[in-house]
């Protein structure tokens, strides 16, 4: 089967892990990459090209001008002709790629479901580790999304490690989203207009996954989420 996995990068110079990135891009031969470089004014193009000169599999999408995840993510399925499944993928590797081709084979193995997510749920004897404070807030904001926005138990929203049937991530992606990096509970919004959500979404525990600091997320940023839930909502 033919999976695309898209990993948005923005000033990731100094935190991209060059050789892991080697493994993954190695390893894993049989996956198309997409490397978005969304407008990065340091030298995470130069890196970018690198990988490209080394391995077959990775193409280098880069825009103009940063527009954030959800945009850099959009452009990139935009970009695909052809593919099974695509994946998006957080830069920072919280997420072990083993972790990541567990939910792409579960895909495969279940293509009932039209997408598949990352659940950090910390549980006796896996290797989650978050802060408490992320933890706690995480529960909140779940909670509220859960019961207002989507009105569908959903326990990790904001996991950057995602699967979606092709065909359906195209309407999905066909217009620009309303929020920049609340984009994964619009993802959800806009699959339950055409899916019932507990049919099609399926969440996996991951065994592994570690919180990585230097957010580029603002503490005003916390403060707007509440007007960019009611956006999504109303739209």
């Amino acid at each position: 089967m033919k999976i695309t996995i898209i990993i948005p990068f923005y000033n990731e110079e100094k935190r991209i892990e060059i050789e892991r990135f080697h493994q993954i891009f190695n390893n894993y031969l049989q996956y198309d990459f997409i490397l978005v470089d969304d407008g990065s004014t340091d030298d995470t193009s130069i890196i970018l090209n690198e990988f490209k000169n080394k391995f077959p599999n990775l193409t280098i999408l880069k825009l103009d001008k940063n527009v954030g995840k959800a945009e850099a993510i959009r452009a990139a399925v935009l970009s695909i002709s052809n593919a099974d499944f695509i994946v998006y993928y957080d830069a920072d590797l919280a997420t072990p790629f083993s972790e990541l081709e567990k939910l792409i084979q579960f895909s495969i193995l279940h293509q009932n479901y039209k997408m598949v997510m990352g659940a950090r749920i910390k549980l006796i004897g896996n290797q989650v580790k978050r802060s408490l404070k992320r933890h706690y807030f995480g529960r909140i904001f779940a909670t509220i999304v859960s019961q207002f926005v989507l009105k569908v138990a959903v326990y990790d929203t904001q996991c950057g490690a995602k699967v979606i049937d092709f065909e359906t991530a195209k309407p999905i992606f066909s217009k620009p989203f309303i929020s920049k990096w609340l984009f994964d509970v619009e993802v959800l919004k806009r699959l339950q207009k055409i899916h019932n959500l507990n049919e099609v979404v399926k969440e996996i525990p991951l065994e592994n996954w570690t919180e990585i600091g230097n957010s580029k997320i603002k503490v005003i940023d916390f403060f707007k989420i509440p007007f960019e839930l009611l956006k999504i909502y109303r739209t």
